[in-house]
């Protein structure tokens, strides 16, 4: 059975277009893996609607536009059984689906992988402009999903395209699964495991639904990672090269040095760029944003705590634990994991496993920052800002917090720690931290450790930090 865990905000934004008198236009982007396709089907699915779904073909040499209409219609005839043979445009294609669609009973559609579908014709989305306003629209019980794992096109061809205006429902962005949806994919083990071995998985897949399908509940991180990463063919040393043709299409050499650029912590724009020996260029904020697109790098935009004044440069934070491991463990040693002789004891001897790990452990807190309002008493507060800080200092006075969140009438502080014991120590890191953040008047410091590990009593007894969350706390199972 397909394991389906949360998305019910979504799946209630979804259900309130049955409301309407009208057909939906809808759009659904996200990274791979994340569970775009079902979550739609899903959608359907509890809506006792019929379920047409369509994908594109991957583009490959010497395909042609014939391919993806033929792919097309033979879906098509599967799902409704109309015929098989090739339309010979996309405008007959799109004709002969909506001959599929009824008025007496709810309807989805879902063409799944667009990007891929219009690769060979610059006038699909035109066409498909053409066919909803013409056809596909006069269907008062119809859900048209327009999916894909190439964020950039959809913004590009769909949303921003003037064409297209004013005949959208929906736009939605799939994101990971928080953290408290994650834990279900260990069932009832989850409450007998420690933390650290759901910490080491989801430092390496983060909340994405396809690679946690994969855990087995009954082994531990060590050998769930070992199967899962290390071994030829196995799903997370093959997928990154396959995210990569899927969803970075253009300079692919300059997309990937980026994230290399990345993979050590949060970066500016003219931080990579010096880094990578270039100017600040079109070429270069492309990458950016088709990145933060594709939902592998967040652009993360806080404020300065002294002003409340957005900070002039975004950092950009590579937020997909998985790039990152697969960057730092998989990539150095593909060939040898490939030819069958990758082997090690415990993930503790795999070099800099406990650095980049602190690195994912904080991915996971502030990917997950929702999940902190309670916790840290902020209740109701607007909330102004949520997102790392990070001040260059040239006097010593340099600083870099985990989390900064503000509000109108306080800063709040968060330090994501990870380790076997956390000690006294951590209160006088935080000291200084705290120190060299600038404030406006009037404006209140809390400070909060987010952990995992053992915590020494000396550091509770402080009595220092406003607030103390467990990690445990976050997954839900304390």
């Amino acid at each position: 059975m397909q394991m389906f865990y949360g998305r019910e905000d979504i799946l209630s934004d979804l259900n309130a277009l049955w409301k309407k008198r009208a057909a939906s236009l809808v759009t659904c982007r996200g990274r791979r893996r994340v569970g775009k396709s079902t979550l739609i089907e899903k959608f359907a699915e509890r809506s006792g609607a019929k379920f047409i779904r369509i994908e594109g073909v991957r583009p490959r040499d010497k395909m042609t536009n014939a391919d993806e209409l033929a792919a097309f219609a033979e879906q098509l005839s599967a799902a409704t059984g109309a015929e098989d043979s090739p339309p010979s445009n996309w405008l007959n294609a799109f004709l002969r689906l909506d001959g599929k669609i009824g008025d007496s009973e709810r309807t989805v559609v879902l063409l799944d992988e667009v990007s891929w579908m219009a690769h060979y014709d610059l006038r699909f989305s035109s066409t498909l402009k053409i066919a909803w306003d013409g056809h596909f629209k006069k269907h008062s019980k119809l859900v048209f999903v327009v999916c894909g794992s190439v964020s950039s096109w959809i913004l590009e061809n769909i949303i921003q395209d003037g064409s297209f205006y004013g005949r959208r429902s929906m736009d939605i962005v799939v994101p990971e699964l928080p953290l408290s949806e994650c834990v279900k994919f260990w069932g009832r083990a989850a409450a007998r495991i420690d933390s650290q071995e759901i910490v080491d998985v989801l430092s390496v897949t983060g909340g994405i639904p396809r690679y946690l399908e994969e855990i087995d509940p009954g082994a531990t991180a060590n050998e769930n990672i070992r199967r899962l990463a290390f071994r030829p063919k196995s799903l997370l040393r093959e997928d990154f090269d396959e995210m990569f043709m899927d969803v970075i299409t253009r300079l692919p050499s300059l997309t990937s040095l980026v994230l290399r650029a990345l993979v050590d912590g949060s970066r500016t724009v003219t931080e990579v760029a010096a880094m990578l020996g270039m100017g600040k260029n079109g070429h270069l904020s492309s990458v950016m944003t088709q990145l933060e697109e594709s939902g592998m790098v967040s652009a993360d935009e806080g404020r300065n705590p002294s002003t409340g004044r957005q900070m002039r440069e975004k950092h950009y934070r590579l937020r997909d634990n998985y790039t990152r491991f697969y960057l730092k463990f998989i990539e150095p040693v593909k060939n040898t994991i490939d030819s069958g002789a990758f082997s090690f004891g415990s993930l503790d001897e795999l070099g800099g496993w406990a650095t980049v790990m602190g690195l994912a452990f904080e991915n996971l807190v502030v990917n997950n920052a929702a999940q902190l309002t309670g916790p840290l008493g902020i209740g109701g507060a607007h909330i102004l800002s949520c997102a790392p800080y990070k001040k260059t200092g040239t006097k010593g006075d340099g600083v870099q917090v985990d989390l900064l969140i503000q509000t109108p009438r306080a800063v709040y502080v968060v330090e994501a720690k990870r380790r076997r014991e956390i000690d006294g120590g951590i209160v006088a890191e935080m000291e200084e931290r705290v120190s060299k953040i600038p404030r406006k008047p009037g404006c209140s410091v809390r400070t909060a450790l987010v952990y995992d590990g053992k915590l020494a009593p000396i550091v509770e007894a402080e009595g220092y930090f406003d607030a103390i969350v467990p990690f445990r706390t976050l997954l839900g199972l304390s």
